[in-house]
């Protein structure tokens, strides 16, 4: 459940945050650096919905 939560908090959040960084026009080395403060977002909230439901 936890490598689960992970996994898709990680995807959904990379993708969104480098979504976001096309918004604003970004090139490709700052969407790619927007992604992946997303990502290390979406592992962090990954691991508390997983600890929610232990």
């Amino acid at each position: 459940m936890n490598k689960a939560c992970i996994l898709a908090g990680t995807t959904v959040f990379g993708y969104a945050f480098w979504y976001l960084g096309e918004l604003f026009g970004f090139e490709f080395f700052g969407c790619f650096l927007l992604s992946s403060i997303g990502s290390i977002a979406g592992v962090w909230l990954g691991w508390r919905v997983a600890q929610h439901f232990k």
